[in-house]
């Protein structure tokens, strides 16, 4: 079956391409010790855009995209944020993008093998017609099942889904290793049973916590620490301005503090930081792509004794002096992953949720007409929305709603 859809490839000039290309229908293996099944047609209709694409297309300039094609093709159709219509089930669905030949998508080992669809080995859904595993295909919450037009108001909604369950995924790796941690040093200081001991550590990992960055992962890492800690201290940290629409959304919505480290070097942000938390952090999440990260975290002391840092970004390189390191019992880890039951829970909180206001629209023969222009001038640039995204079908989707 031929589509019209954007791709990747390993091109200097062109490394991101809208075009008619054929489509692949391997089989696949959404776990292991499951069947293979080949994947049944689904037409997107909403998609987002993630910065692990501009990553992709970074790649393909570089000539480095060969792995993350599917098995015999020079390209990989992007895209894995957004809704599909499943003509066969007259219903519309979510793409669980992560899937393999192991047995748990969030820990693999050596001898297991995944894909990823718009990211890893598999075609996404930035396309007309695609192919899907069938058990992949997600369910809308049960008050949607009949719908044939979906309103733009959830379309926005639910393209968050993939990065949402990152950090629904993300709250439940804190709780666990806070709850390791420190649950010990509850027990002596509190001369209280273990069962006791553990779910105060888990509510105490969270209490002054940093999460450096202000990216949709960031923001919905505090919103899940939000949502299940009601008492915990949260400071964003970034370099938009105090008064900036995703600074206003954090205090708002999040009930969060917002520190804007714009003109300060890392002594000073570290300074800011312990000062406006009452002092050093009991969790940091780095969230912002950069290597100043760890360098505010351990060279700056803005980590506390016990503290845990989750390294939740994409390309930095942490480093730590061993000595203080191992004295203050810091705990480093990074898992960027999902499972199916973080994904459903993620599109049952987005549902409801208001996070919508932070999606603004490209149109898509704009988008399609020139795409690496609209990634790098538009998507991507300084100043670019929190959240773009493009209606890929209007004939699904209710604009009014």
């Amino acid at each position: 079956m031929k589509t019209y859809a954007t791709y990747f490839q390993n091109d200097s000039a062109k490394p991101l391409c809208y075009g008619e290309i054929n489509l692949i229908n391997p089989k696949r293996k959404k776990l292991r010790g499951l069947e293979e099944k080949e994947g049944i047609p689904a037409t997107p209709v909403f998609c987002g855009f993630c910065g692990t694409d501009m990553e992709l297309m970074r790649m393909g300039e570089r000539g480095d995209l060969t792995p993350k094609f599917p098995d015999g093709e020079k390209r990989l159709i992007n895209g894995h944020e957004g809704v599909v219509w499943v003509p066969s089930e007259n219903r519309f669905a979510i793409v669980l993008i992560r899937g393999g030949d192991s047995y748990d998508p969030t820990r693999y080992t050596e001898d297991e093998t995944y894909f990823e669809y718009g990211c890893d080995r598999a075609d996404g859904i930035f396309c007309d017609k695609g192919y899907f595993h069938p058990d992949m295909l997600l369910h809308l919450p049960k008050e949607y099942d009949g719908i044939t037009k979906l309103p733009l108001s959830l379309a926005k909604k639910l393209v968050f889904s993939d990065p949402y369950a990152c950090a629904v995924f993300q709250h439940e790796r804190m709780c666990d290793i806070g709850e390791a941690q420190n649950w010990r040093v509850v027990m002596a200081r509190e001369k209280c049973d273990e069962a006791s001991a553990r779910k105060t550590a888990i509510s105490e990992t969270f209490s002054r916590t940093v999460i450096f960055g202000l990216g949709t992962t960031g923001l919905f890492i505090g919103d899940q620490i939000r949502r299940n800690h009601p008492e915990a201290k949260i400071l964003f940290v970034a370099r938009s301005s105090e008064d900036s629409d995703k600074a206003i959304f954090v205090k708002q919505k999040l009930n969060a503090d917002y520190l804007s480290s714009g003109g300060m070097n890392e002594e000073e942000t570290a300074s800011a930081i312990i000062a406006r938390i009452g002092g050093t952090a009991t969790v940091f999440v780095g969230t912002s792509g950069a290597n100043v990260e760890h360098r505010i975290a351990f060279d700056n002391c803005v980590l506390g004794c016990n503290g845990i840092y989750n390294s939740f970004s994409l390309g930095p390189k942490v480093a730590f002096d061993t000595m203080p390191f191992g004295f203050k019992n810091h705990v480093i880890f990074a898992s960027i992953n999902f499972t199916e039951k973080h994904m459903k829970e993620a599109i049952e909180i987005l549902a409801k949720s208001c996070f919508d206001e932070l999606v603004e629209l490209i149109d898509k023969d704009e988008f399609t007409a020139d795409p690496i222009d609209a990634y790098v001038n538009k998507i991507y640039a300084k100043g670019a929305p929190l959240k773009t995204a493009v209606v890929w079908n209007k004939n699904f989707i209710d604009m009014e709603r």
